[in-house]
């Protein structure tokens, strides 16, 4: 018999259609019964992703080569937590504004866990759980928002080719060069 292969991707970030509750958005929020999506799918959509060493990210090979590829030369890391961001429960509704950047949006988990929901091309709602250990790019153009879960706690790397640009454009923003082929 064959073994079937697993990829250690889906260990570290998990992807699903999402239900229209509006309940508290730190909530999983699946529909019933659930959708879960491969991250082949995701990527069909333009989301990258790759499962790194969040412990030895300073020495991280796979990463150093992931940098150099894709021309990544600026990084920092935010922490999104109440005891790290002022103004906490308003920074964190302000993340989950639907919105795209011209820019790709890269993002590596080194602790905690957190939501990042993109659209798919019939507006649906898919949400990216991207845990410690996992990586994702969002590509320019595509509507998306980020929570914490309800562990309230992730540190992510912000990943930048050249200086960071963090500016959001709130939808409606299809005029935007980066919505021309989405």
């Amino acid at each position: 018999m064959g073994e079937v292969v697993k990829d250690g991707r889906e260990e570290v970030i998990q992807a699903w259609y999402m239900d229209d509750s509006e309940e508290d958005q730190r909530l999983p929020h699946h529909k019933d019964p659930k959708e879960f999506l491969s991250l082949d799918k995701l990527a069909e959509l333009g989301v990258l992703s790759w499962r790194l060493d969040a412990d030895n990210y300073e020495t991280d090979e796979d990463l150093k080569k992931i940098r150099e590829s894709r021309g990544y030369s600026y990084m920092d890391f935010c922490e999104v937590c109440p005891e790290k961001l002022p103004n906490y429960e308003v920074k964190v509704k302000s993340f989950f504004e639907e919105h795209l950047h011209t820019d790709e949006e890269i993002r590596y988990c080194v602790a905690g866990s957190g939501y990042f929901d993109v659209r798919d091309r019939n507006e649906a709602w898919i949400r990216v759980w991207v845990k410690k250990g996992g990586m994702i790019v969002l590509p320019a153009g595509i509507y998306h928002r980020f929570t914490v879960d309800s562990d309230n706690y992730i540190k992510a790397m912000r990943l930048f080719v050249g200086e960071p640009v963090w500016t959001p454009y709130n939808r409606p923003h299809d005029h935007l060069p980066a919505r021309v082929h989405r």
